[in-house]
């Protein structure tokens, strides 16, 4: 048997080669509304069953470059781009490529375009994690948190896979210290 991985160890500087697996302008699958998702390479939770086991090495794909930033900037420049998705391997883990992009996009455009996240780490882990972990969580307005449990899982749920997965309102948990559910959850439900 082996030790239980202690997430707060983890030190993106230490892991990250700044490598981007995949980038997808104008979703439609990650996230609410039309997205560009951003998929970043390298996760150390390596949950069972994972949907995207590819992206666990850091070095898959190619490396991050200015190139892809501005190409990520004009696309959600598009009126019909709702916003940003961060996804992996762990953002949280390559957070050299994922603050560089969303500094930039608040910078450019402000709240008018929302930044999503999926991530195997909770709200409560970043939230005494490192500064650059702390920072990116800061930038973000809808986070799903949790690793993916296969044991959980429930392809029902909208927005993640299995039911420990929480989709919270990353603002305003930073402000509580703690978990907020994101209000479209209980709109959808309400809608369905």
């Amino acid at each position: 048997m082996g030790l239980t991985p202690i997430p707060r160890l983890w030190v993106a500087e230490k892991v990250s080669h700044s490598y981007v697996a995949d980038y997808k302008p104008f979703s439609f699958t990650d996230g609410e509304g039309v997205r560009c998702s951003l998929y970043v390479s390298g996760c150390l939770f390596k949950c069972d069953h994972c949907f995207n086991e590819a992206a666990w090495s850091f070095k898959l794909g190619e490396p991050f470059s200015q190139e892809l930033e501005d190409r990520i900037m004009a696309d959600l420049a598009h009126e019909s781009v709702a916003g940003l998705s961060l996804l992996g391997g762990e953002p949280f883990l390559n957070t050299q490529v994922a603050l560089r992009v969303a500094r930039r996009l608040r910078a450019e455009f402000g709240h008018s375009k929302s930044i999503w996240s999926w991530t195997g780490y909770t709200v409560e882990e970043i939230l005494v994690d490192s500064e650059d972990k702390r920072e990116l969580l800061s930038y973000l307005d809808v986070m799903i948190d949790g690793r993916y449990e296969h044991a959980q899982r429930d392809l029902t749920l909208p927005f993640r896979g299995s039911k420990n997965q929480r989709v919270l309102d990353a603002r305003s948990s930073v402000a509580a210290g703690s978990a907020v559910e994101w209000a479209g959850l209980a709109a959808m439900a309400a809608s369905a």
